[in-house]
């Protein structure tokens, strides 16, 4: 009697283990699956705030040309520099002054020192001039290329990172 008592418990505990391992399993993955969501998540937020400060960007690059284009000015300027941060021209104003915009001239794409380019500038602020017939429109490929390249590189990552972790 007491032998098939004993094989009754072994029975019981042996089921009980066994069932300990299944839900011990179910909290790992459920853990796992939280850690693999937010990581996701947190991906997609990244992507979002990304694309957002390229939406600002260009934002800025608009607001930029109306200011120049509602004062316009035009003039004839010497690049003095070109580095990979700006470009440094200098010009003069009508009114004889010599201008060096300290952040450089706005689309300075293809430009050499020496170099005499046309500009255009705001009459009420010097400081702002972009070279002169380009616009915020050159800008809009690429940061558009930039934020393609960011969401076809974070959104595979994303999927992958939702179905590994």
């Amino acid at each position: 009697m007491t032998e098939g008592m004993d094989s009754r418990l072994r029975y019981r505990v042996r089921a009980a283990l066994d069932c300990s391992v299944v839900v011990d399993n179910a909290v790992r993955t459920g853990r796992r699956r939280k850690v693999g969501l937010l990581v996701a998540r947190a991906l997609l937020v990244l992507g979002s705030v990304v694309t957002l400060i390229g939406v600002i960007l260009l934002a800025a690059c608009l607001r930029d040309d109306l200011a120049i284009e509602r004062r316009l000015g035009k003039a004839t300027a010497e690049v003095v520099s070109v580095s990979y941060q700006r470009t440094v021209v200098r010009f003069a104003t009508p009114d004889g002054a010599v201008h060096s915009p300290s952040q450089g001239v706005l689309y300075p794409e293809g430009l050499e020192p020496g170099q005499l380019v046309r500009i255009e500038y705001d009459t009420a602020d010097p400081e702002l001039a972009r070279v002169a017939e380009r616009t915020w429109t050159l800008a809009i490929l690429p940061i558009s290329t930039f934020l393609l390249a960011v969401w076809a590189v974070l959104l595979p990552l994303s999927w992958w990172v939702r179905r590994r972790l």
